[in-house]
């Protein structure tokens, strides 16, 4: 993941009030990712 794209989904989540700057900043890409989809991402099953 690109620096600018793990910014902007850190910045999401913290604007989502779910977690606080210091547990955003020690996570790996992969858990940002993860958490990014968990709370921002649709799903089809949303849509029904």
């Amino acid at each position: 993941m690109s620096q600018l794209e793990r910014n902007d989904k850190m910045e999401h989540l913290l604007e989502k009030n779910k977690f606080n700057e210091e547990t955003i900043y020690n996570m790996t890409d992969e858990q940002i990712e993860y958490f990014h989809w968990l709370y921002f991402e649709e799903s089809v099953y949303d849509l029904m």
